[in-house]
């Protein structure tokens, strides 16, 4: 007859405790926290920089009008012309998305009193513009069609393309983590081992184009300056430490 015994998990955890003496601690290089796990845990950061290839727009129109039928009718048209614009200009239809569309009365208050004065229909598109050297003609094209109607809520690039950069930020990554574990290991008095668990985080931020530089409509076109976009990796490796 098989005899089972369970034991209480603290009173498991004592005895395997004094089996296997004093268990390796965790150093934890960002926080100072120590945990009773075997290993050296790290993080590890790798940040490069490169030049955007993409700009998305975020554009549509907003129109106030007597009545609910015109002002439809009237932001209907001029979206369809703004999205025409922006296919002409090569932006293709899979990077054009329509992101808000609202109906709503706008009043008049004077005198305590409140007097509907029409009604405000707004159509926002989002479009990626991957040719960059001619986002300000693009831009200038399909605001056009707004009329003065046109709303522009902001441009920003990103750096789509990012497969050679994310190889160079993970080496550094890598390069930063495994230099604080050796170290630890070397403080510590204790050999390095092999890695037993990676994460990775991967960070690339689209980079916002300050107000002025998004419209001058007393300009030829547009002027769009693209900068440099970053892309961050970061990594959290636990090394092993051998047993004697």
């Amino acid at each position: 007859m098989n005899m089972r015994i369970l034991l209480p998990t603290l009173g498991l955890g004592a005895l395997l405790l004094a089996a296997c003496g004093q268990p390796d601690v965790v150093v934890n290089s960002d926080t100072g926290q120590t945990s009773q796990t075997a290993g050296i845990s790290v993080s590890g950061t790798g940040l490069v920089t490169g030049k955007p290839d993409t700009l998305t727009l975020s554009l549509g129109v907003s129109s106030l009008r007597p009545s609910v039928q015109q002002a439809v009718a009237d932001s209907a048209a001029l979206t369809d012309r703004l999205i025409a614009s922006l296919k002409a200009s090569g932006v293709a239809e899979k990077d054009i998305q329509t992101t808000n569309y609202s109906i709503y009365p706008e009043y008049n208050y004077t005198n305590n009193a409140q007097t509907i004065i029409g009604y405000r229909v707004t159509n926002q598109v989002e479009a990626k513009l991957r040719d960059l050297p001619k986002a300000g003609a693009t831009i200038d094209a399909a605001t056009a069609e707004g009329g003065n109607d046109v709303t522009v809520n902001g441009v920003s690039f990103s750096l789509e393309a990012n497969q050679q950069l994310l190889v160079a930020a993970r080496e550094q990554a890598w390069n930063d983590a495994e230099g604080k574990a050796n170290q630890l290991a070397s403080l510590a008095g204790v050999e390095l081992g092999r890695p037993t668990s990676i994460a990775e985080t991967v960070s690339a931020p689209p980079v916002p184009v300050p107000f002025e530089t998004r419209l001058a409509a007393d300009t030829v076109s547009t002027p769009i300056q693209p900068g440099e976009a970053a892309v961050t990796v970061t990594i959290q490796v636990v090394f092993g430490i051998p047993t004697a």
